[in-house]
């Protein structure tokens, strides 16, 4: 009888026990699961700024939601969750059990701090230029767009042509800077200060066909869209699109009196980050190439 209720006692604590440990068992599992939630996360970031950046290009949304609002300003909040999630994640894969898989933890954790990483060196590009957006390499008469570019700008509300004679504090854009030597300037002094290689290009043995023909072919070479010459001008004009946000920028050429003169002004934007004196350069190089061949 006695050996019967000690049987009976011993069950009834395995059975306590065992349902101690289903119980516990769910309040830990979470634990196990957590690397993979946070990166699921990280990777929802990583699609936020991916349809930041393309959604404008293929007119999904306008560039001002894409880089303001989901990069600028949402951006550094969701990167800072996506972080703070997998740091969480990483520590609890280490220190805790049942451990998770802590190489999923630590991918969700690479995720923000690249996309930060990206955001502060896009800042530093942003610092190192003048926070203009219309480069030419005639400072005194810059080439001039067509009646039907100039149309379409206007029709698409793009950024003003200005003059490169105005200081850049007399003109609405920069009128609110705080930067008092920046606005004393205009865009002459501002492009032979930092951009003083920007030169035009001496045509020498050939001749103002062969130019043209050399301004065509070489905007099409660095991947100009839409390049025509311009009925009834000396000018050559073509479209340039950045890959991320699909700003377009309209470039002309102009062959006259024995040289090529190029311009590059941005439709949107203060600041274009330098890409509309890098493409000069390119295409001037370009040029240069086609007329020595």
């Amino acid at each position: 009888m006695a050996e019967h209720e000690d049987t009976t006692a011993h069950d009834d604590n395995a059975t306590t026990t065992t349902t101690g440990d289903t119980a516990q068992r769910p309040r830990r599992v979470w634990r196990k699961s957590l690397p993979k939630w946070s990166l699921w996360v990280s990777l929802a970031v990583l699609a936020w700024f991916a349809f930041a950046a393309f959604g404008p290009k293929f007119g999904l949304i306008g560039w001002q939601t894409g880089l303001i609002f989901m990069i600028r300003e949402a951006g550094i909040i969701l990167i800072a969750i996506a972080a703070i999630f997998a740091l969480i994640a990483l520590a609890f894969a280490f220190f805790k059990s049942p451990r998770g898989p802590w190489w999923k933890a630590a991918l969700a954790l690479a995720i923000p701090a690249l996309l930060f990483l990206g955001l502060l060196m896009l800042r530093a590009q942003a610092a190192a230029v003048p926070p203009i957006h219309d480069v030419s390499t005639d400072l005194r008469n810059p080439p001039t767009f067509s009646a039907q570019t100039m149309a379409l700008r206007a029709e698409l509300e793009a950024n003003p042509i200005n003059d490169y004679g105005t200081p850049l504090g007399e003109l609405p854009m920069w009128a609110e800077s705080d930067d008092a030597a920046l606005k004393a300037k205009n865009h002459a002094d501002i492009v032979s200060e930092e951009y003083p290689d920007l030169t035009p290009i001496i045509i020498g043995g050939a001749t103002q066909d062969q130019a043209v023909d050399a301004v065509v072919a070489a905007m099409g070479e660095i991947g100009l869209q839409d390049v025509h010459r311009v009925e009834g001008a000396n000018t050559v004009e073509g479209v340039a699109e950045t890959f991320a946000f699909g700003f377009k920028d309209d470039v002309v050429a102009r062959v006259e009196n024995g040289q090529i003169d190029l311009r590059s002004v941005s439709r949107v934007g203060v600041s274009d980050l330098g890409y509309n004196a890098e493409r000069v350069k390119e295409l001037r190089e370009a040029i240069i190439d086609r007329l020595e061949r």
